[in-house]
Order: C-alpha cells, then sequence, then structure tokens
C-alpha cells in the first residue's frame, strides 16, 4: 500500500466522483482509477460501488476512509515536525537538568534564548546526575545541563560553562552562624542535611570533608535542593549548597557563609553525545550558551 493510493483513495471518497477527483490532483483519470483498482485488489475488498460516472463509498469503504483520514493527518504531523526540528527557528529543544540548575540557571538561559528565538519550544526532563548523563547517551535528550561537567564519559563530550562556589547554609542560631568565613572542618561535629547517596553533589561534599579526614554525619536527606534548604531552615542540620541555588534568597532562618580551607566548588557545564548531531534548534542553543554564560561571567566580574 502506497500513500498514493490512500491520498487518491481519499479524494475520490470525498468527492464521489473519479474525474473530478482526478482534476484535484491534477494527474490523469486513468491514474487514478488504477491507484484504486490496484488498492482494492490488495486490500481484496471493493472500496466503492460504481454508480455510472459516480461511485460510493461501500460500508468497508466508510470505515477505511476514516482509518486513513487519521493515518494520513499522522503523517502530514510527522512531516510537520519533521521540517520544523529543520527549521533552526521552530524547532523543539529536549534538555536535560538536575534540581541544583532548576531555580535560576536553566530558567535564565532558557528566557534569554527565547527573547531572541521566540518560536523555539522546550521540553524539560528534571533527573539525577548519572540519569541525565544516561538520558545523553541513550538518546532521551541531546543536550543537559549539570554540575560538575564528567570528564571520563565515553559517548558525550561536555563542555564547562562557568565554576561555582560552594558555600556553607546553616541554620540562624548555630554557633558559627555570625563568623564572615567557616573552614571545612568547623562543621566536623556538626549533623549534614545532604542528597542521598549516588548524588553528586553529596560526593563532592563528603570528599571535602574526607581531605580533612572526617566523614560528615547525615542526620536527613533530601532529594532535591528545596527539601535540603528546608531542613536546614528547620534547624535539622547544615548543608554546603551551591551558591547559585541561593540567588533568589536564603530560606527563613538562616545564614550563608563562604567555605575555605579547603574552598569547594564545581564546574557547571552542558553535555550533549559524541556520536549523534544535534538537530539545527539544538546546535543554535548549544551555541547560545557558552556566549550567555561568559557575557555573565564579565558581568559578574
Amino acid at each position: 500500500m502506497e500513500l498514493r493510493q490512500i491520498q487518491y483513495f481519499i479524494e475520490v471518497a470525498k468527492r464521489e466522483h473519479v474525474t473530478e477527483a482526478a482534476h484535484a490532483l491534477h494527474v490523469a483519470q486513468s491514474a487514478v482509477s488504477r491507484q484504486i483498482f490496484n488498492l482494492e485488489e490488495e486490500l481484496g475488498v471493493s472500496l466503492f460501488i460504481r454508480e455510472g460516472r459516480n461511485v460510493k463509498l461501500t460500508p468497508i469503504g466508510e470505515m477505511f476512509l476514516k482509518q486513513m483520514e487519521q493515518a494520513v493527518k499522522l503523517i502530514d504531523n510527522a512531516v510537520r515536525e519533521i521540517e520544523e526540528q529543520l527549521d533552526p527557528e521552530k524547532g523543539t529543544i529536549r534538555v536535560g537538568f538536575p534540581s541544583s540548575l532548576a531555580a535560576y540557571t536553566l530558567p535564565t538561559a532558557i528566557s534569554a534564548f527565547r527573547e531572541l528565538h521566540p518560536e523555539v519550544k522546550f521540553k524539560l526532563n528534571q533527573s539525577s546526575y548519572a540519569n541525565l548523563i544516561e538520558g545523553v547517551v541513550k538518546g532521551d535528550f541531546n543536550l543537559a545541563l549539570l554540575g560538575p561537567v564528567p570528564k571520563k564519559e565515553q559517548k558525550i563530550k561536555g563542555r564547562t560553562l562557568f565554576t561555582e562556589k560552594i558555600v556553607a547554609l546553616l541554620p540562624q542560631n548555630h554557633p558559627h552562624a555570625k563568623k564572615p568565613v567557616l573552614k571545612v572542618n568547623d562543621l566536623r561535629e556538626d549533623s549534614f542535611v545532604l542528597f542521598p547517596k549516588g548524588f553528586i553533589l553529596r560526593e563532592i561534599i563528603v570528599n571535602a570533608c574526607g581531605q580533612l579526614g572526617f566523614e560528615p554525619q547525615v542526620a536527613f536527606e533530601g532529594e532535591d535542593i528545596d527539601a535540603i534548604k528546608g531542613l536546614v531552615s528547620a534547624g535539622l542540620g547544615v548543608t554546603l549548597i551551591p551558591e547559585i541555588t541561593l540567588i533568589d534568597g536564603l530560606p527563613r532562618s538562616t545564614v550563608k557563609i563562604p567555605i575555605t580551607e579547603p574552598e569547594v566548588s564545581r564546574t557547571v557545564g552542558v553535555i550533549i553525545p559524541s556520536e549523534r548531531e544535534l538537530l539545527p534548534t539544538e546546535k543554535l542553543f548549544y551555541e547560545f550558551l557558552s556566549d550567555f554564560f561568559s557575557i555573565l561571567d564579565r558581568y559578574k566580574h
């Protein structure tokens, strides 16, 4: 069964006249008749009742028409989506991101991008660090923002956009709350609020403590940044957190303090597949991200 046969069938069914259908299709009447005959032969049923020059659908023909109209709509939609994807100004960008970049970093970049390219659409997928890498490798999405930028993954390419500081977030009544700067060692005896095991931000914090010979005492775990901030706000522990997640203000009853000895930071960047080409709109966004954060970094300094 060919798409051309389906198109001819729908046109004849709509007009109930082979000659008029042929004129509308800008083809010879014999070509339309031949394709309808071939279609009926292939299906093994009569789709039309012939009444002189006119034709009328059989009951099976009516059922087939409904199904084929839906099929053609699906095909047309698929073709239109492909055309949009190939038009940099109208495509859809699927991008993954972690909760730590959800409140400020990604929304700010998307907002700035859409000022330049208002018809581009986004499909967003929030997930954990490992799942974001896997999602790009498997093709669930072709771009992901994350931190730190992985260096040893074989099927992805990473580009660093900026480096951000990790700071301490303490309850307001904490003994160290009034210090201008904290050493990581100052928190040795504290209860920590961290991401669960397997989350990269937890690894960064555990490694920083490990450099000073202790393992943080984890009292509570939260699977997203807001949960962690809320637990600290409730006085249930301290945490180390990317400074950018506090850009819109501190949670109630908390203080933010810079960290030294060691200074703790992470790279933030974008990853793409190394074995697949980005679509035109995705390429546009990928290049935009580097320029955007480069300008932001210059502005901050």
